[in-house]
Parts: structure tokens; sequence; C-alpha cells
């Protein structure tokens, strides 16, 4: 017997020796790679003392480079040089809006999660996560990262210090991406050449709904790249970002990107606007585009869609962690939105989930109708395509709606002549503002005064006179007022509630939000007859169908 109880007790030490060994690997795991994060940070790069020079509120000058704030709102920055060059000046001619922008970031993330533990915690999984991403990021990226990141703020080195700061931020878009779900990103964009452009002028269009707050737009940056090496491009972004989100080079070769489905990232890869500033600065065709993609690993699933004035048309390369496939068109126009065409990603398990769950299908349709409504279409009917905020056969489907090609919520909306080298960027707010037109043939000649307007007033095009601008601010408003009472379990007084029901009617969150604050106050009732409401209104995902579902199932 005593032998016996002897053997048992050995068994459930070893057991839990076991058990304890496993649980350890995770945690050994996980503090090496936060131990050995390697960002690659560039050494033997010495600062200059060349100084930025103020002139006015809106002109900053910086060596050869310049920032300067147009009348339409944008800034319009030129930067010229080696990476370091022009990373250091960018950081020195933006420095008040790079604080600026992290500042929002940060305050977005700490309202997202409030607990400073659990920040605290994702910034040891961030690390983590992106232990090996200084190897995936080419060195003259690194150098113009690292020159930019000498003007940060210590005031987040409680996140990690500047230089790894700005280099995971160039990876949380991709992230943000992963998130699709949580409409972080749902971007719309078409090209149009030959018989479908009125011209036969290569026409690309598109939107850029990457969301993460109204504040995070409100510093709009269109940049000018004077590079040592490679082409001379455009690009529209925020403050601080060297990737590429929209832009055109001297080629006449358009970039813009479009998430697709994928999984959440696990390891370090090239975040996507690094490849396809690459692309933009190194491609004068699709083939080289193409080739430049196919060495390149990313973090996720991504649609670029190239236009190329040397080739006459414009293609779209869907790349995945695993695979890269170029998609052509059967005809003289293209469309993509989020989700994948070519035989190769057709079947794709996520792809077909997708498909089947997403508003990605709809937008699809609905620019596929309008682009054949306007057929040929011009520089005008392109940006009416991208403000229209309908659905399919002009339904009526909210303002906001996510399945709506402008959500009002857009970082940036452009229109590229990629024949004809004019690049037309939107001005506040979202859509609705006039599109400012650049002629890149000129700048690009050098030819250019940065210190004033560098705009072409005659080629701009007018804002939208027909949305009412006043009415979707109060909607988004009394949105976030709302969902901070409905949180807390507050009284709202009558008047404010019918407001809310009188200016979006249409919309299926309108009366999802109604009924979900009639249910804090108990009244099960109108609770039970906004969301039977809501289920009548056109709904753009099926998670947010079954979400309203589950909540009158719960009443019963």
């Amino acid at each position: 017997m005593i032998s016996k109880l002897k053997q048992i007790a050995k068994f459930t030490l070893y057991a839990c020796g076991l058990i304890v060994v496993i649980a350890l690997i995770p945690v050994i795991i996980c503090s090496y790679l936060y131990l050995t994060a390697d960002f690659k940070k560039p050494v033997g790069l010495v600062p200059t003392d060349t100084q930025v020079t103020k002139i006015g509120d809106n002109l900053r000058i910086c060596g050869p480079d310049t920032m300067r704030l147009s009348n339409s709102g944008l800034w319009e920055v030129k930067l010229c040089g080696d990476a370091f060059e022009r990373g250091e000046a960018y950081g020195k001619l933006a420095q008040d809006l790079l604080y600026e922008q992290e500042q929002i970031f940060v305050d977005q993330i700490q309202a997202l999660v409030p607990s400073p533990s659990y920040l605290k915690f994702l910034r040891h999984i961030t690390l983590m996560f992106n232990h090996s991403l200084g190897q995936y990021i080419a060195e003259e990226y690194r150098k113009e990262i690292y020159g930019l990141s000498l003007s940060c703020s210590d005031d987040f080195n409680f996140v990690c210090e500047p230089y790894e700061r700005q280099m995971n931020y160039h990876s949380a878009h991709d992230i943000g991406h992963a998130m699709q779900d949580y409409m972080l990103v749902g971007c719309s964009s078409f090209a149009a050449w030959d018989s479908s452009s009125f011209t036969g002028s290569l026409l690309v269009g598109r939107n850029f709904d990457f969301y993460i707050g109204d504040d995070f737009a409100r510093n709009r940056v269109v940049m000018f790249y004077f590079p040592t090496n490679g082409y001379r491009f455009a690009s529209v972004s925020w403050p601080g970002m060297i990737g590429v989100m929209s832009g055109m080079n001297e080629k006449g070769l358009t970039v813009t990107i479009n998430a697709a489905k994928s999984a959440m990232p696990t390891t370090s890869a090239t975040p996507i606007s690094i490849l396809t500033r690459e692309i933009l600065q190194y491609a004068s065709t699709i083939d080289e585009a193409m080739a430049i993609a196919e060495k390149r690993k990313t973090f996720v699933s991504e649609s670029i869609l190239i236009g190329s004035a040397i080739d006459r048309r414009a293609a779209i390369i869907e790349k995945s962690p695993d695979k890269t496939v170029l998609f052509n068109a059967d005809s003289t126009f293209i469309i993509s939105t989020n989700h994948y065409q070519s035989d190769v990603f057709k079947n794709d398990s996520r792809n077909v989930e997708n498909i089947a769950t997403s508003d990605s299908p709809y937008r699809y349709k609905r620019i596929n109708q309008l682009l054949h409504r306007n057929f040929p279409i011009n520089d005008k009917s392109a940006v009416a395509i991208l403000r229209d905020s309908k659905g399919l056969n002009d339904s009526i489907i909210g303002w906001t709606n996510e399945a709506a090609l402008n959500q009002f919520i857009g970082h940036h909306s452009v229109v590229f002549n990629a024949d004809n080298m004019i690049m037309w960027v939107s001005t506040s707010p979202w859509q609705a503002g006039p599109y400012i037109a650049y002629d890149l043939a000129d700048i690009f000649s050098g030819r250019t005064n940065f210190k004033r307007e560098v705009g072409v007033a005659a080629l701009t095009i007018p804002a939208d006179d027909n949305v009412p601008i006043d009415s979707i601010l109060r909607i988004k408003q009394l949105t976030r007022e709302f969902k901070a009472a409905i949180a807390e379990a507050q009284t709202i007084d009558s008047t404010r509630l019918a407001e809310f029901e009188s200016l979006n009617p249409e919309l299926y969150a309108t009366h999802e939000i109604l009924g979900d604050y009639f249910n804090t106050q108990s009244d099960t009732a109108a609770a039970r007859r906004e969301w039977n409401t809501a289920l009548l209104k056109f709904i753009p995902k099926q998670q947010e169908r079954k979400r309203i579902e589950e909540k009158i199932k719960n009443l019963d």
C-alpha cells in the first residue's frame, strides 16, 4: 500500500512539473521575443543643425524642403535628397503636427483600452509581434523613419521610444486591415481607360476609408517627393506616414490599396504601405510593380490597384502573406472593393466568407452601376461616383451607411489622370469639399514654387452643395452622446430623441441605438419596436443583423 502511494505521489509530482514546464514555455518564448526585439535602428547617422524658418502661420522652410498649409486646408510638403535627409527635414517641418497626430492616436487607443496595466501589456505584445519588423523594412525607409523620429516627443515614451513607435505606427495600419470586421477599413476604388474614359486617358478614383476618428483626418498631407534614388512621386497621407496609401509617380504609375479579408497577423512582415511606397518610388509599369510585390512578404491580405500610363491600363495585384497574383480585367475598366476576384483567390475560404458576410460586393455592384451610367467617365463624373451616398438603384439607405461608397468617414479621396499627370485630392469635410487639382508634370519638372499655392485653380472640382453637412455633423455628435448616455444608463430628453430619429430615419443604426436606449430605461416595448424597425432597413453586414436579432431574442 505504501509503495503504491509513493508511486501515486511520484506520478503527481511529475505531472505537476510537466504542467509547470508547459505553462512556462509561452512565458519564456514571449520574454525572449520581447527582450530580443530588433527594429534595426540605423547607426552612424549624424543629425544636421539645419533650422526651420517660419514665414507667417502657413509656410515653413528647412533647407531645400518646404511645408505649407494651402488655402484648401491641405498641408503640402516637398522633400528632397537621400532617405535620412528627407526624414530629418520632414520631422523638423512637421514637429507640432507629429505631436498632435500621435496624441490623437494614443487618445484613441486609451479610449478603447482605458486600463493602464492592460495598455502596458499591449505594449509588450506589440513589441513581440513586431519582433523582427526591422528586417522586413528596407534600410532606405528605416533611415527615413529614423530621421523623422528625431523630432518626435518623449511624452509618449510610455509606449516605447520614438523610433520604435514610428516603426510600429507603420504596421498599425495593417492591423487595422486585419480588423476589417470592426470597420477600421472599407475602401472603394476603380479605374477606366480607352473607350470607358471620355478622352481615352487612364482615370483612377478611390476613397480611402481608414477610420479611427474624425480628428485623425484633420491634418491631411499631400507629399511631393524628389528622392535621390528612384522616381519622383506624390502621395496623400497623414503627418508622420512615409508609406503610401494613394499616389502617382512621374511615370504616370498610380497606386491605391484596398484591404482584403485577413487573419490577425502573428508575426512581422513588410507593412503594405511600405511595399506600395517601394512600388511607387521604383516601378514604372505594372510588370515592374508586380515584381516588387512578389519579392516582399506582407502582414495581411491586400488588393493593390496599379494604374500605368505606359501600359495604358490598370490591374490589381492581389496579395496575401502566402501568394501574389495579378488580376487583369477583361474590359476597359476595373473595380476594387475589399474582396478578391482572381481565379487563384476566388474560392479561398476567407474570401468566400468575406463576400457572403460583408458589404464589399454591394459597394462593388454600386460602382459598376454608376460607371455604366456615366460611361465614358471624366474627372467630374469620377468624383461624383466617389461622393455617392446612396444604395443600389439609388435607394436611400441612410447617411453614413457602411454599404455606401461615401460613408462620411473617409480620410481622403483621390482621382488620378495618369496620362495627363493630374491628381485631384479631396478637402474637408470628407468628399464634400472641393477636389484640388495638382499638375504633377509641372511639379516634378522642378519649376513649381512651393512657397505659394501649387494647386491649379482652373482645374479644381467644386464642392458638393447637395450634402447636408450640418445635419451629418449633428448626427455624428448625437450618436456619440447617445452611446455615452446608454453606457451610463442616463436619461435623454424626448426632444433630442425625436431630433436624432428625424435626422437619419433610414439608417438601421439610428433605430438600433434608439432601441438600446429604451432598453436601458426598461421600456422593452419601445426597444422592441425600434429594433424591429432597424431590421426593416438596409443592413450592410450579416453580423450586424444577427446582433440586432440577438437583442430582440434576449427581450423574450
